[in-house]
């Protein structure tokens, strides 16, 4: 794993803020099938890794404000565990249009870094047991792996338990 050369250089905000942070990084692209509904899944299976590892970012509403949550692609977000992590009363799923027009990316395609406005957010503490954790570039087929020390320093983000299985 290391910074990317100009050539290899996928050419997202997600790939911009990681170059601009000096942070080490891999990408993994595979080809997408359109008629996929759970991108994360499609990404491991595609991509020869261990589901635990594979991230997917969803926006939710936390008391009206739009959240990133970060969970492992084989498990689902626990929205009363987001609750309770950020001290709020209540948190629902944010509709599409306002996780990409917040975020800057299509879903299937969200990544939680580069987000066009930077929102608070939370990472399942399970990423911190890994040793490279992978989310998405910015678009559909695309992976980066990072640390996840790397991934929380640069959301601001909290890591807490919010996936369930």
């Amino acid at each position: 794993m290391g910074r990317r050369g100009k050539e290899d250089r996928v050419g997202t905000p997600a790939t911009v803020a990681l170059d601009r942070a000096g942070v080490a990084y891999s990408v993994h692209s595979y080809e997408h099938d359109p008629t996929v509904r759970s991108y994360g899944l499609e990404a491991a299976h595609a991509l020869g890794l261990d589901p635990a590892r594979v991230l997917k970012t969803l926006v939710a509403e936390v008391d009206g404000e739009l959240t990133v949550a970060v969970v492992p692609v084989d498990a689902e977000l626990d929205l009363k565990a987001l609750a309770i992590t950020l001290g709020a009363k209540r948190a629902a799923m944010a509709d599409l249009a306002s996780a990409e027009r917040s975020s800057g990316y299509v879903v299937g395609g969200i990544s939680p870094l580069g987000q066009k406005r930077p929102l608070r957010t939370v990472v399942d503490a399970s990423a911190g047991a890994q040793e490279t954790v992978y989310v998405s570039a910015g678009r559909r087929g695309t992976d980066l792996g990072l640390a996840p020390d790397d991934l929380v320093r640069l959301t601001g983000a909290t890591l807490a338990p919010i996936a369930r299985r």
